[in-house]
């Protein structure tokens, strides 16, 4: 058994040296960055705290060391979401006029205030995306719809979260 584990432990051991090296040039998956100090214990102010923006910002908030406050006293900074809205365009039509395509824009507004002065302006942030329809697969389009709504949310959080990372 002995013979055994030598190699084991050897092929452990290059394994894990990509990843050492990668920790030590100073390699951070990305949206991973701490916030500033003035985000510690923020208050979010979100317009419905339902929606899969809202939803997934929470997390992510929670998930970077953040303490959410319950109630705006105590809290470090105000994060304010004014506007959280999906709508839906009608590209393109059949002979039918049937909708054929449609564009999906998720866009989200924020603002971060503390310590008595507006730290960052508001600031819109829009994603779009595309999607064919079929009227024969209506279940399954509605499900691509759901899954690119929330697929958009999280890249509309990661693009908040890095612009409150580099929040002075």
């Amino acid at each position: 058994m002995t013979p055994m584990r030598q190699p084991t432990l050897k092929l452990r051991a290059l394994a894990l040296i990509p990843v050492l090296l990668a920790a030590g040039c100073g390699f951070r998956l990305a949206g991973s960055g701490p916030l500033p100090a003035a985000l510690a214990r923020p208050y979010l102010e979100l317009k419905d705290p339902y929606t899969d923006f809202s939803r997934e910002f929470e997390r992510q908030l929670a998930g970077a060391g953040a303490k959410l406050q319950p109630v705006r006293d105590g809290a470090t900074a105000s994060i304010e979401v004014t506007k959280d809205l999906v709508k839906q365009t009608t590209l393109a039509v059949s002979a039918n006029n049937i909708p054929t395509l449609y564009e999906l824009t998720y866009s989200v507004t924020f603002a971060v205030h503390g310590g008595g002065k507006e730290l960052m302006a508001p600031q819109t942030i829009n994603v779009l995306k595309d999607y064919s329809f079929e009227e024969n697969s209506l279940l399954a389009k509605e499900h691509e719809a759901d899954i690119l709504r929330a697929q958009m949310a999280r890249d509309l959080v990661a693009i908040a979260m890095h612009r409150l990372a580099n929040l002075k």
